[in-house]
This record gives C-alpha cells, sequence and structure tokens, in this order.
C-alpha cells in the first residue's frame, strides 16, 4: 500500500492525513480466513463496504450504496450507510463468515463509518 504525498502541500491535504492514519491502522490489522477485514471506503456521497481476506488476496463479499436497490432506498446518507453493513453482512453470512475484524480505512469511526459497523452487527457479524 503506497503513500502518494501532494508535493505541492508538503503532505498536508485531507487526503493525505487521511493515507498516514489508514496506514497505521493497517500496521495492526490484517484479515485471516476466520476473521476476514471489512474494509469502508467513503466518499463525500456513497459508502464501500468490503469483507478481504489478506491471506489469500481475496474479496469475500461487498456492497455499497451505488447498487440498484440501495440507491432507491429512502433515507439520509447515515441510514443509507446502515443498510449497507446489513446487506454486508448478510452476504458474508451467505458466505460462511460468522466474524470480521473492522478497518475503518483511517476515517473517524462516527457517523456513517460508524453506521456501516451497527449495521453489519445487526446483520449479526461479530465485530
Amino acid at each position: 500500500m503506497a503513500l502518494t504525498i501532494n508535493k505541492k502541500r508538503n503532505g498536508k491535504s485531507k487526503a493525505d492525513a487521511r493515507g498516514r492514519r489508514h496506514l497505521r491502522v493497517r500496521k495492526r490489522i490484517s484479515g485471516t480466513e476466520a476473521r476476514p477485514r471489512l474494509v469502508v471506503n467513503r466518499s463525500s456521497r456513497h459508502m464501500f463496504v468490503q469483507v478481504v481476506d489478506d491471506t489469500k488476496g481475496v474479496t469475500v463479499a461487498s456492497a455499497s450504496t451505488m447498487e440498484a436497490d440501495l440507491r432507491t432506498f429512502e433515507g439520509d446518507k447515515t441510514a443509507k450507510a446502515k443498510r449497507v453493513g446489513k446487506l454486508v453482512a448478510e452476504r458474508a453470512k451467505k458466505a460462511g463468515i460468522e466474524a470480521v475484524v473492522f478497518d475503518r480505512g483511517g476515517n473517524k469511526y462516527h457517523g456513517r463509518v460508524a453506521a456501516v459497523a451497527d449495521g453489519a452487527r445487526e446483520g449479526g457479524l461479530a465485530l
């Protein structure tokens, strides 16, 4: 995982800071076959969630707000994020995953990121 730093601002942009935080998180977190990593990617408008087995380098399950059934879902971005968490938990359970390690992706555990984790817990995953 390479950290790209904006040369003009000497690594002081928000994206660079999030990248550094993500590297600190990833030093401690790794997904295994028994307990894969639940990765959260957040844009200003959408949420993308994957369950990744790092030992094999395989995505086991994924969900995002870009999917057709979630695009028609009424509610604010936090409600959609919670729904994405439930959906990825449902898909992970079908793949035989019961527990995951939560990777917040350098974002604060707050708002939509926390809503994804809450939705995954409600869906039956152990975080």
